[in-house]
């Protein structure tokens, strides 16, 4: 994994991303998922263009059970950016990385 993008965990999640002075876009995914090895790669890209001005983590939700369930994941990989300890928005499922540069865009 990339050394911008952090692992949150349920833990550390709220110090890590919540109470984050940048905005953190956390992309929530499982080994197992072919989906979220499609758009990891990117995440890790996206990770070092926003560096300074975004954080990035990655949560796995099989290891870290209580914070995709407090968040409502039903499906991933999903990709929530927080600002301020709030959910600004989210996509689920493979989406392009402009995609995902639009939902950065949000929060930058």
């Amino acid at each position: 994994m990339a050394e911008k993008v952090m692992v949150v965990t349920d833990t550390d999640f709220e110090e890590k991303v919540l109470k984050s002075s940048l905005p953190a876009l956390v992309d929530f995914w499982a080994a197992w998922c072919g989906p979220c090895r499609v758009v990891s790669p990117v995440v890790e890209e996206l990770a070092a263009d926003y560096d300074g001005r975004v954080n990035v983590a990655k949560c796995n939700v099989d290891e870290n059970p209580s914070t995709p369930s407090k968040y409502g994941i039903r499906g991933i990989p999903t990709l929530i950016l927080f600002k301020d300890g709030q959910e600004l928005d989210r996509v689920v499922g493979a989406v392009p990385r402009a995609k995902i540069e639009e939902l950065i865009g949000k929060a930058v």
